[in-house]
Protein backbone atom coordinates (compact mmCIF):
# COMPACT_ATOMS: atom_id res chain seq x y z
CA UNK A 1 0.00 0.00 0.00
CA UNK A 2 1.78 3.53 -1.02
CA UNK A 3 1.36 6.25 1.54
CA UNK A 4 0.39 8.88 -1.01
CA UNK A 5 -3.51 8.76 -1.08
CA UNK A 6 -6.30 10.47 -3.00
CA UNK A 7 -8.55 12.51 -1.78
CA UNK A 8 -11.58 14.86 -3.29
CA UNK A 9 -11.43 18.23 -3.48
CA UNK A 10 -12.86 20.06 -1.10
CA UNK A 11 -11.89 22.63 1.23
CA UNK A 12 -8.98 21.39 4.21
CA UNK A 13 -6.60 22.79 6.35
CA UNK A 14 -3.17 22.26 6.11
CA UNK A 15 0.41 22.97 8.22
CA UNK A 16 2.80 25.82 6.99
CA UNK A 17 6.31 24.98 6.86
CA UNK A 18 9.60 26.30 7.47
CA UNK A 19 12.63 26.19 4.59
CA UNK A 20 15.78 25.51 6.32
CA UNK A 21 19.27 23.88 5.81
CA UNK A 22 19.64 24.33 1.75
CA UNK A 23 22.13 24.47 0.23
CA UNK A 24 24.22 24.72 -2.98
CA UNK A 25 27.57 23.31 -4.03
CA UNK A 26 29.73 25.64 -5.49
CA UNK A 27 33.02 27.72 -4.64
CA UNK A 28 33.25 29.09 -1.32
CA UNK A 29 34.07 33.03 -1.52
CA UNK A 30 31.86 33.82 -4.57
CA UNK A 31 29.25 35.98 -5.40
CA UNK A 32 25.83 33.47 -5.11
CA UNK A 33 25.13 32.56 -8.69
CA UNK A 34 21.66 32.24 -9.79
CA UNK A 35 20.18 29.02 -11.29
CA UNK A 36 19.11 28.53 -14.98
CA UNK A 37 16.73 25.86 -15.80
CA UNK A 38 15.89 25.50 -19.85
CA UNK A 39 11.80 25.34 -20.69
CA UNK A 40 10.35 23.81 -23.16
CA UNK A 41 6.55 23.66 -24.68
CA UNK A 42 4.45 20.43 -25.19
CA UNK A 43 2.56 20.95 -28.36
CA UNK A 44 0.50 18.40 -27.76
CA UNK A 45 -0.79 19.72 -24.58
CA UNK A 46 0.40 23.29 -24.78
CA UNK A 47 1.97 23.07 -21.09
CA UNK A 48 5.54 24.06 -20.41
CA UNK A 49 7.82 21.60 -18.65
CA UNK A 50 11.73 22.20 -17.05
CA UNK A 51 14.24 19.16 -16.24
CA UNK A 52 15.93 18.38 -12.88
CA UNK A 53 18.07 15.58 -11.41
CA UNK A 54 16.83 14.42 -8.49
CA UNK A 55 18.03 11.70 -5.88
CA UNK A 56 21.12 9.29 -5.34
CA UNK A 57 21.33 7.91 -8.16
CA UNK A 58 20.33 10.86 -10.23
CA UNK A 59 17.26 10.58 -12.15
CA UNK A 60 16.53 12.51 -14.62
CA UNK A 61 12.77 14.01 -14.62
CA UNK A 62 10.76 16.61 -16.40
CA UNK A 63 8.51 18.96 -14.81
CA UNK A 64 5.67 20.59 -15.86
CA UNK A 65 5.88 24.44 -14.86
CA UNK A 66 3.12 25.61 -12.51
CA UNK A 67 3.21 28.88 -11.35
CA UNK A 68 0.58 28.65 -8.49
CA UNK A 69 2.13 25.10 -7.55
CA UNK A 70 2.96 25.02 -3.96
CA UNK A 71 6.12 23.01 -4.04
CA UNK A 72 8.28 20.60 -6.42
CA UNK A 73 6.91 16.66 -6.40
CA UNK A 74 7.92 13.77 -8.98
CA UNK A 75 6.52 10.04 -9.45
CA UNK A 76 8.71 7.98 -7.11
CA UNK A 77 7.03 4.83 -8.65
CA UNK A 78 8.15 0.99 -8.57
CA UNK A 79 11.22 1.48 -9.86
CA UNK A 80 12.70 4.66 -8.14
CA UNK A 81 14.47 4.95 -4.76
CA UNK A 82 17.00 7.31 -3.92
CA UNK A 83 19.68 6.96 -0.83
CA UNK A 84 19.48 9.73 0.21
CA UNK A 85 16.03 10.32 0.78
CA UNK A 86 15.27 11.86 3.94
CA UNK A 87 11.50 12.06 4.95
CA UNK A 88 10.21 15.01 7.13
CA UNK A 89 9.31 13.22 10.84
CA UNK A 90 6.06 14.53 12.36
CA UNK A 91 6.54 16.59 15.55
CA UNK A 92 9.98 17.80 14.06
CA UNK A 93 10.69 21.50 13.38
CA UNK A 94 10.00 21.56 9.97
CA UNK A 95 6.31 19.90 10.69
CA UNK A 96 4.02 20.67 13.16
CA UNK A 97 2.14 17.75 15.15
CA UNK A 98 -0.82 16.58 12.36
CA UNK A 99 -1.84 13.46 11.40
CA UNK A 100 1.11 11.24 10.03
CA UNK A 101 1.50 8.87 7.24
CA UNK A 102 2.28 5.50 7.07
CA UNK A 103 3.22 3.31 5.01
CA UNK A 104 2.83 -0.51 5.21
CA UNK A 105 5.79 -1.37 2.77
CA UNK A 106 8.17 -2.33 0.96
CA UNK A 107 9.57 0.81 2.67
CA UNK A 108 11.11 3.66 0.24
CA UNK A 109 10.31 7.37 -1.41
CA UNK A 110 6.68 7.34 -1.32
CA UNK A 111 6.42 4.99 1.23
CA UNK A 112 7.62 5.39 4.74
CA UNK A 113 5.98 5.62 8.42
CA UNK A 114 5.86 8.45 11.05
CA UNK A 115 5.95 11.18 7.90
CA UNK A 116 4.88 14.33 7.59
CA UNK A 117 2.26 15.24 4.73
CA UNK A 118 2.72 16.82 1.94
CA UNK A 119 0.17 17.87 -0.64
CA UNK A 120 0.98 16.53 -4.82
CA UNK A 121 -1.20 18.91 -6.19
CA UNK A 122 -1.75 18.74 -10.20
CA UNK A 123 -4.94 21.14 -10.47
CA UNK A 124 -5.70 18.82 -13.68
CA UNK A 125 -6.36 15.88 -11.95
CA UNK A 126 -9.96 14.65 -10.82
CA UNK A 127 -8.33 13.78 -7.23
CA UNK A 128 -5.61 15.69 -4.92
CA UNK A 129 -2.85 13.45 -4.31
CA UNK A 130 -1.22 13.30 -0.36
CA UNK A 131 2.63 11.91 -0.41
CA UNK A 132 5.19 12.45 2.73
CA UNK A 133 7.32 15.66 2.63
CA UNK A 134 11.00 14.65 2.44
CA UNK A 135 14.51 15.96 2.05
CA UNK A 136 16.92 15.06 -1.50
CA UNK A 137 19.38 16.36 -3.79
CA UNK A 138 18.39 18.22 -6.87
CA UNK A 139 20.70 18.85 -9.71
CA UNK A 140 19.69 22.44 -10.96
CA UNK A 141 22.23 24.24 -13.79
CA UNK A 142 24.93 21.92 -13.31
CA UNK A 143 24.94 22.62 -9.39
CA UNK A 144 24.04 19.86 -6.80
CA UNK A 145 21.46 21.43 -4.38
CA UNK A 146 21.21 19.43 -0.82
CA UNK A 147 18.50 19.10 1.46
CA UNK A 148 15.82 20.38 -1.12
CA UNK A 149 12.23 19.99 0.32
CA UNK A 150 9.77 18.04 -2.12
CA UNK A 151 7.10 15.42 -2.33
CA UNK A 152 6.44 12.44 -4.24
CA UNK A 153 3.82 10.16 -5.48
CA UNK A 154 3.99 6.33 -6.16
CA UNK A 155 2.00 6.11 -9.23
CA UNK A 156 1.78 2.59 -9.71
CA UNK A 157 0.43 2.72 -6.19
CA UNK A 158 -3.07 3.45 -7.92
CA UNK A 159 -3.67 0.01 -10.03
CA UNK A 160 -7.38 0.32 -10.16
CA UNK A 161 -7.20 4.17 -11.25
CA UNK A 162 -7.48 5.19 -15.05
CA UNK A 163 -4.85 7.53 -16.94
CA UNK A 164 -8.10 10.47 -16.54
CA UNK A 165 -7.41 9.69 -12.96
CA UNK A 166 -3.30 9.61 -12.36
CA UNK A 167 -1.65 11.99 -10.87
CA UNK A 168 -0.21 12.89 -13.92
CA UNK A 169 -3.48 13.22 -15.77
CA UNK A 170 -3.25 15.87 -18.75
CA UNK A 171 0.71 16.49 -17.90
CA UNK A 172 2.71 16.03 -20.98
CA UNK A 173 3.65 12.71 -21.84
CA UNK A 174 7.03 12.97 -20.72
CA UNK A 175 6.32 14.95 -17.54
CA UNK A 176 6.39 13.24 -14.06
CA UNK A 177 5.46 15.57 -11.90
CA UNK A 178 5.24 19.63 -11.20
CA UNK A 179 7.79 22.29 -10.05
CA UNK A 180 5.72 24.63 -8.49
CA UNK A 181 6.58 28.57 -8.31
CA UNK A 182 4.40 29.79 -6.28
CA UNK A 183 4.67 32.31 -2.81
CA UNK A 184 4.89 29.22 -0.88
CA UNK A 185 7.76 28.78 1.45
CA UNK A 186 7.99 25.49 -0.37
CA UNK A 187 8.16 26.60 -3.75
CA UNK A 188 11.42 25.86 -5.71
CA UNK A 189 12.55 29.63 -6.21
CA UNK A 190 11.47 30.65 -2.46
CA UNK A 191 13.60 27.85 -1.39
CA UNK A 192 16.52 28.23 -3.05
CA UNK A 193 16.35 32.32 -2.52
CA UNK A 194 16.36 32.02 1.42
CA UNK A 195 19.17 29.24 1.32
CA UNK A 196 21.57 30.81 -1.24
CA UNK A 197 21.31 34.69 -0.15
CA UNK A 198 19.57 35.40 -3.30
CA UNK A 199 16.79 37.98 -4.11
CA UNK A 200 13.67 36.17 -4.25
CA UNK A 201 12.74 36.56 -7.45
CA UNK A 202 12.77 34.80 -10.51
CA UNK A 203 12.39 35.30 -14.50
CA UNK A 204 10.45 33.20 -17.11
CA UNK A 205 10.52 33.61 -21.24
CA UNK A 206 7.97 30.88 -22.17
CA UNK A 207 9.04 29.84 -25.77
CA UNK A 208 6.39 29.09 -28.41
CA UNK A 209 7.35 26.03 -29.82
CA UNK A 210 9.31 22.88 -28.22
CA UNK A 211 12.80 24.97 -28.10
CA UNK A 212 14.72 25.52 -25.07
CA UNK A 213 14.25 29.19 -24.07
CA UNK A 214 17.43 31.60 -23.56
CA UNK A 215 16.01 33.23 -20.68
CA UNK A 216 14.67 29.84 -19.40
CA UNK A 217 13.63 29.96 -15.78
CA UNK A 218 15.95 31.86 -13.62
CA UNK A 219 16.15 31.83 -9.95
CA UNK A 220 17.85 34.96 -8.44
CA UNK A 221 19.15 37.99 -9.53
CA UNK A 222 20.68 37.82 -13.35
CA UNK A 223 21.89 39.38 -16.70
CA UNK A 224 18.96 39.73 -18.96
CA UNK A 225 19.52 39.47 -22.06
CA UNK A 226 19.49 41.71 -25.37
CA UNK A 227 19.27 44.50 -22.33
CA UNK A 228 16.11 43.84 -21.62
CA UNK A 229 15.24 45.49 -18.72
CA UNK A 230 15.18 48.78 -20.51
CA UNK A 231 11.69 46.98 -21.89
CA UNK A 232 10.54 46.38 -18.93
CA UNK A 233 7.43 47.99 -17.29
CA UNK A 234 6.15 47.18 -13.85
CA UNK A 235 3.40 46.81 -12.08
CA UNK A 236 2.56 45.57 -8.40
CA UNK A 237 1.67 41.73 -7.42
CA UNK A 238 -1.47 42.32 -5.33
CA UNK A 239 -2.66 39.71 -2.56
CA UNK A 240 -5.76 37.99 -2.83
CA UNK A 241 -6.74 37.60 0.77
CA UNK A 242 -8.14 34.30 0.52
CA UNK A 243 -6.96 30.81 -0.31
CA UNK A 244 -7.09 29.93 -4.05
CA UNK A 245 -6.70 26.75 -5.63
CA UNK A 246 -8.30 23.35 -5.07
CA UNK A 247 -6.48 23.71 -1.56
CA UNK A 248 -8.03 26.14 1.06
CA UNK A 249 -5.95 26.91 4.16
CA UNK A 250 -8.24 28.95 6.38
CA UNK A 251 -7.08 32.18 7.36
CA UNK A 252 -4.43 31.74 5.10
CA UNK A 253 -3.85 34.53 1.72
CA UNK A 254 -3.08 32.76 -1.99
CA UNK A 255 -0.42 32.02 -2.53
CA UNK A 256 -1.00 32.60 -6.67
CA UNK A 257 -0.19 36.14 -8.42
CA UNK A 258 -2.41 38.67 -9.15
CA UNK A 259 -2.03 41.39 -11.03
CA UNK A 260 -4.57 44.52 -10.71
CA UNK A 261 -6.22 45.09 -14.37
CA UNK A 262 -7.92 48.37 -14.08
CA UNK A 263 -9.42 47.60 -17.68
CA UNK A 264 -9.44 45.97 -20.83
CA UNK A 265 -9.23 47.84 -24.59
CA UNK A 266 -9.44 46.30 -27.40
CA UNK A 267 -8.10 48.55 -30.70
CA UNK A 268 -8.53 51.50 -27.90
CA UNK A 269 -11.90 51.13 -27.01
CA UNK A 270 -12.32 50.37 -23.22
CA UNK A 271 -14.57 47.29 -22.94
CA UNK A 272 -17.76 47.67 -20.75
CA UNK A 273 -17.14 45.66 -17.64
CA UNK A 274 -18.67 45.43 -14.12
CA UNK A 275 -15.82 47.20 -11.90
CA UNK A 276 -16.40 44.20 -9.47
CA UNK A 277 -15.58 41.78 -12.33
CA UNK A 278 -11.96 43.09 -12.19
CA UNK A 279 -11.52 43.80 -8.27
CA UNK A 280 -11.25 40.41 -5.92
CA UNK A 281 -14.01 40.66 -3.31
CA UNK A 282 -14.45 39.30 0.42
CA UNK A 283 -14.56 35.72 -0.72
CA UNK A 284 -11.64 35.68 -3.24
CA UNK A 285 -13.46 35.61 -6.18
CA UNK A 286 -12.97 37.88 -9.47
CA UNK A 287 -9.49 39.90 -9.98
CA UNK A 288 -6.58 38.81 -12.79
CA UNK A 289 -4.10 35.65 -11.64
CA UNK A 290 -1.43 34.57 -14.04
CA UNK A 291 -1.07 30.87 -15.21
CA UNK A 292 0.55 28.41 -17.00
CA UNK A 293 -1.62 25.44 -16.55
CA UNK A 294 -4.09 27.21 -18.61
CA UNK A 295 -3.29 27.00 -21.78
CA UNK A 296 -5.45 29.82 -23.00
CA UNK A 297 -6.80 32.78 -20.89
CA UNK A 298 -9.98 32.51 -19.80
CA UNK A 299 -12.83 34.81 -19.32
CA UNK A 300 -15.29 34.43 -16.87
CA UNK A 301 -19.13 34.55 -18.86
CA UNK A 302 -19.59 37.46 -18.00
CA UNK A 303 -16.26 39.25 -18.72
CA UNK A 304 -16.02 36.81 -21.82
CA UNK A 305 -19.37 38.09 -23.68
CA UNK A 306 -18.71 41.63 -24.23
CA UNK A 307 -14.83 41.11 -24.71
CA UNK A 308 -15.89 38.99 -27.32
CA UNK A 309 -18.47 41.08 -28.76
CA UNK A 310 -16.28 43.80 -29.37
CA UNK A 311 -13.44 41.87 -30.46
CA UNK A 312 -15.49 40.74 -33.11
CA UNK A 313 -16.80 44.74 -33.46
CA UNK A 314 -13.55 45.74 -33.86
CA UNK A 315 -12.82 42.94 -36.47
CA UNK A 316 -15.70 43.72 -38.70
CA UNK A 317 -14.60 47.73 -38.69
CA UNK A 318 -11.00 45.94 -39.68
CA UNK A 319 -13.02 43.97 -42.70
CA UNK A 320 -11.78 41.04 -41.15
CA UNK A 321 -13.73 38.05 -43.11
CA UNK A 322 -15.25 35.86 -40.23
CA UNK A 323 -15.73 31.69 -40.32
CA UNK A 324 -17.07 29.11 -38.47
CA UNK A 325 -15.74 28.45 -34.74
CA UNK A 326 -12.83 25.94 -34.29
CA UNK A 327 -13.76 24.62 -30.83
CA UNK A 328 -13.25 25.78 -27.89
CA UNK A 329 -12.37 29.46 -30.34
CA UNK A 330 -15.69 31.50 -31.21
CA UNK A 331 -14.19 34.21 -33.05
CA UNK A 332 -12.31 32.68 -35.89
CA UNK A 333 -11.34 34.33 -39.45
CA UNK A 334 -10.07 34.07 -42.81
CA UNK A 335 -6.23 34.45 -42.28
CA UNK A 336 -5.53 34.61 -46.01
CA UNK A 337 -7.47 37.98 -45.94
CA UNK A 338 -5.52 38.85 -43.23
CA UNK A 339 -1.93 41.42 -43.79
CA UNK A 340 0.83 40.30 -41.12
CA UNK A 341 3.57 42.07 -39.44
CA UNK A 342 6.28 41.62 -37.09
CA UNK A 343 4.11 40.36 -34.27
CA UNK A 344 1.45 38.47 -36.08
CA UNK A 345 -1.70 38.57 -38.17
CA UNK A 346 -2.81 42.74 -38.43
CA UNK A 347 -5.61 42.26 -35.80
CA UNK A 348 -7.14 44.24 -33.15
CA UNK A 349 -4.94 45.09 -30.30
CA UNK A 350 -5.91 43.92 -26.67
CA UNK A 351 -4.71 45.96 -23.88
CA UNK A 352 -4.37 45.06 -20.02
CA UNK A 353 -4.46 48.73 -18.37
CA UNK A 354 -3.02 48.19 -15.12
CA UNK A 355 -2.20 49.64 -11.80
CA UNK A 356 -0.46 53.09 -12.68
CA UNK A 357 -1.92 53.52 -16.01
CA UNK A 358 0.73 50.81 -17.55
CA UNK A 359 -0.20 48.88 -20.78
CA UNK A 360 0.33 45.24 -20.68
CA UNK A 361 -0.39 45.20 -24.82
CA UNK A 362 -1.51 41.64 -26.43
CA UNK A 363 -0.36 41.53 -29.81
CA UNK A 364 -1.38 39.25 -32.55
CA UNK A 365 1.08 36.55 -32.03
CA UNK A 366 -0.53 36.15 -28.37
CA UNK A 367 -3.50 36.74 -29.00
CA UNK A 368 -4.68 34.72 -32.57
CA UNK A 369 -4.09 30.90 -32.81
CA UNK A 370 -3.58 28.78 -36.10
CA UNK A 371 -6.45 26.78 -35.58
CA UNK A 372 -6.55 24.86 -38.56
CA UNK A 373 -5.28 25.84 -42.07
CA UNK A 374 -6.28 29.39 -42.91
CA UNK A 375 -8.53 29.62 -40.11
CA UNK A 376 -7.06 31.91 -37.20
CA UNK A 377 -9.16 32.38 -33.76
CA UNK A 378 -8.78 34.60 -31.03
CA UNK A 379 -6.97 32.62 -28.17
CA UNK A 380 -9.50 33.10 -25.28
CA UNK A 381 -11.77 31.18 -23.76
CA UNK A 382 -15.03 31.01 -22.49
CA UNK A 383 -14.32 30.36 -18.19
CA UNK A 384 -17.81 29.56 -17.07
CA UNK A 385 -19.48 31.17 -14.15
CA UNK A 386 -18.38 28.29 -11.46
CA UNK A 387 -14.93 27.55 -10.24
CA UNK A 388 -13.23 24.77 -12.23
CA UNK A 389 -10.06 24.02 -11.03
CA UNK A 390 -10.40 26.08 -7.76
CA UNK A 391 -12.33 26.73 -4.72
CA UNK A 392 -12.76 30.33 -5.91
CA UNK A 393 -13.08 31.88 -9.25
CA UNK A 394 -10.87 34.75 -11.25
CA UNK A 395 -12.78 36.56 -13.76
CA UNK A 396 -9.30 36.66 -15.65
CA UNK A 397 -6.95 33.98 -15.81
CA UNK A 398 -4.21 34.65 -18.04
CA UNK A 399 -3.16 31.36 -19.91
CA UNK A 400 0.41 30.09 -21.22
CA UNK A 401 -0.38 30.84 -25.08
CA UNK A 402 -0.69 34.74 -23.78
CA UNK A 403 2.90 34.75 -21.77
CA UNK A 404 4.58 33.16 -24.89
CA UNK A 405 8.29 35.31 -25.64
CA UNK A 406 7.62 37.55 -23.08
CA UNK A 407 9.99 38.01 -20.80
CA UNK A 408 8.37 38.04 -17.09
CA UNK A 409 10.00 38.78 -13.83
CA UNK A 410 8.18 37.64 -10.30
CA UNK A 411 10.07 39.98 -7.59
CA UNK A 412 8.06 38.02 -4.59
CA UNK A 413 10.02 39.91 -1.99
CA UNK A 414 8.83 43.60 -3.28
CA UNK A 415 5.58 42.03 -4.85
CA UNK A 416 6.16 43.28 -8.03
CA UNK A 417 5.71 41.96 -11.59
CA UNK A 418 7.68 43.49 -14.61
CA UNK A 419 6.87 42.39 -17.89
CA UNK A 420 8.25 43.28 -21.72
CA UNK A 421 5.02 42.63 -24.02
CA UNK A 422 6.24 40.64 -26.87
CA UNK A 423 9.53 40.35 -27.42
CA UNK A 424 8.62 40.40 -31.87
CA UNK A 425 8.69 44.25 -31.20
CA UNK A 426 12.49 43.79 -30.25
CA UNK A 427 13.52 41.30 -33.01
CA UNK A 428 13.67 38.54 -30.43
CA UNK A 429 11.86 35.48 -29.46
CA UNK A 430 12.46 32.98 -25.63
CA UNK A 431 14.10 30.65 -28.46
CA UNK A 432 16.46 32.74 -29.80
CA UNK A 433 17.76 35.34 -28.90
Amino acid sequence: MASSFPIHFFLISIPLFSVCCLSASHAPNTKPHPFILPIKKDPATNLFYTSVGVGTPRHNFDLTIDLAGENLWYDCNTHYNSSSYRPIACGSKQCPDVACLGCNGPFKPGCTNNTCPANTVNPLAKYLFGGGLAKDIIFIDQHKVSDLLSSCVDTDGYPSFTNDESPLNGLPKNSRGIIGLSKSQLALPIQLASANKLPSKFSLCLPSSNHQGFTNLLVGAGEYPLGISKFLQTTPLIVNPISTGPISVEGVASKEYFIDVKAVKIDGHVVNLKPSLLSIDNKGNGGTKISTMSPFTELQTSVYKPFIRDFLKKASDRRLKKVAAVAPFEACFDSTRIGSSATGLVVPTIDLVLQGGVQWTIHATNSMVMAKKNVACLAFVDGGTKPRMSVVKASIVIGGYQLQNNHLVFDVASSKLSFSSSLLLHNATCSHS
